[in-house]
Parts: C-alpha cells; sequence; structure tokens
C-alpha cells in the first residue's frame, strides 16, 4: 500500500461518515466541527500526496532535482504517519470509553 492509496481511503472515509443524528444537541456557534476538522487533516493529506505524485512525475521526466522529489515524498510521509497516529488515538479513545461502566 502506497500513500496516495491511503489517503485515498481516508478521504473516502471521511465522505462517508456518520452524521449525526437528528434530534442531538447542535455545537455552540463559532465552535470547530469534528467532522469538518477531520475533513479538513484528510484534505491536506490527500493534496500533499498529490503535490508529490507531481514532482515525482516531473522529476522522471527530468524537470526537476532530485531534491525536490525527496521532498516531497518526504513531507507527504510524515503528514500520513500524523493522519495515521492521530487515528490511532482516536480510536483508542473511543475503545476507552466503550470499556466506561455505565
Amino acid at each position: 500500500m502506497n500513500p496516495a492509496l491511503a489517503a485515498k481511503a481516508y478521504a473516502t472515509a471521511a465522505n462517508t461518515a456518520l452524521k449525526p443524528e437528528t434530534g442531538a444537541s447542535e455545537a455552540a456557534p463559532g465552535a470547530p466541527d469534528f467532522a469538518q476538522m477531520v475533513t479538513s487533516a484528510v484534505e491536506s493529506v490527500v493534496e500533499s500526496g498529490q503535490i508529490a505524485e507531481q514532482t515525482s512525475l516531473a522529476g522522471i521526466s527530468g524537470k526537476t532535482d532530485p531534491v525536490s522529489v525527496v521532498t516531497a515524498v518526504a513531507e507527504t510521509e510524515l503528514a500520513l504517519e500524523t493522519m495515521v497516529s492521530i487515528r490511532d488515538k482516536v480510536i483508542s479513545a473511543y475503545e476507552e470509553i466503550l470499556r466506561m461502566p455505565i
């Protein structure tokens, strides 16, 4: 699995995220929406992957230097690793909530 495929998977997951129930209380005005924050982060990682892909293609055709290619790929890798780390923390927090006694 490469970073671009993983980023697409996260983007798909963000687009199919569960919507809040109709009777759920609304967040305070001006408060950041968690779904929007996740969507924004995923879009940022996808955009970074697309830039790295374009830079890699330019490097293959000799239109850019190898340092730019390595830098773009490293930035994408770091962004994806950060996203995976955040995902793992969210899942861990969710599992901890599920273990709480009622």
